[in-house]
């Protein structure tokens, strides 16, 4: 590898870290315009984020975060939490 050539790796990837230094300030721009229009930014990078797994993937998570909500008591303020609390109790 020659200097030249490591100058223009170096170069190139300093580049494209100014490109997404660009882009991130873009995008907290649009979140902050969300987030004017009455609009939750935290949700929407959720949203995002979940537009980005298929939906299998989507379902294995929320299955996963159901049972541990589940087993931590977080579900039972809910109708079919209470249910289910109605229903181990009368066993």
């Amino acid at each position: 590898m020659t200097n030249n050539q490591l100058q223009s790796i170096v170069d190139r990837i300093e580049k494209l870290e100014d490109e997404r230094a660009l882009l991130a300030a873009d995008i907290k721009d649009i979140y902050t315009e969300a987030k004017g229009n009455g609009f939750d930014p935290k949700i929407i990078k959720k949203v995002v984020a979940l537009r980005k797994k298929d939906a299998a993937q989507r379902a294995e998570e929320e299955a996963l975060l159901e049972t541990y909500m589940s087993a931590l008591g977080m579900l039972a303020d809910l109708p079919l939490g209470e249910a289910a609390l109605r229903r181990d109790i009368g066993k």
